[in-house]
């Protein structure tokens, strides 16, 4: 593990502060709930906890459904990262991290739904070629723990996404938020 050349101490009540540079880079926003344990070597860890990890293979099977019913490419997203996808390649969506675009969306907590005005929004930071055609935080226990997002190529023709799309990414959604309560 790389040193940060950054020290801070544990207060009377045992909490640790995390520099804000570090918060920044790792995309830590206040009331993110972050895993702590340790390693063999006595090294205490801190990771971000994703509520949608815990339904990966549910989110995956979802997403693989949903894209052979709408015929539409799917990803389903954490607050950071792209966590389940289907009709799109592995290369382009496994693990690689949300664009602003939908972490606007996100935060917003409003349903997104393409335009046909020229302006295209993107699902994957850097990458261009998946564009936005309908999304839809997920939101659990009041929190917005990710999205359900169709996608269209943008190198073929752009389309409005009709209503038996937005209603299946609605319905997934809504429902991977349901399974995150119980």
């Amino acid at each position: 593990m790389k040193a940060t050349g950054i020290v801070r101490r544990i207060d009377d009540l045992g909490r640790v502060v995390i520099p804000k540079e570090i918060r920044r880079t790792m995309r830590i926003r206040e009331g993110d709930p972050l895993e702590i344990f340790t390693d063999r070597d006595g090294e205490v860890i801190f990771k971000k906890y994703s509520p949608i990890g815990e339904l990966l293979g549910f989110a995956s099977q979802y997403a693989e459904t949903l894209y052979k019913t709408s015929g539409h490419p799917i990803i389903v997203c954490d607050r950071d990262t792209v966590v389940a996808f289907s009709g799109v390649s592995k290369k382009e969506c496994n693990e690689k991290k949300v664009s602003p675009d939908i972490e606007s969306i996100m935060e917003s907590r409003q349903m997104y739904t393409r335009k046909n005005d020229g302006k295209n929004f993107f699902v994957v930071d850097g990458n261009e070629k998946i564009v936005m055609s309908c999304a839809v935080p997920i939101i659990s226990g009041g929190d917005v723990i990710g999205a359900v997002v169709s996608t269209q190529n943008a190198e073929e023709s752009m389309s409005e996404p009709d209503d038996t799309e937005i209603k299946l990414v609605q319905t997934a959604a809504t429902f991977l938020g349901k399974q995150m309560e119980e």
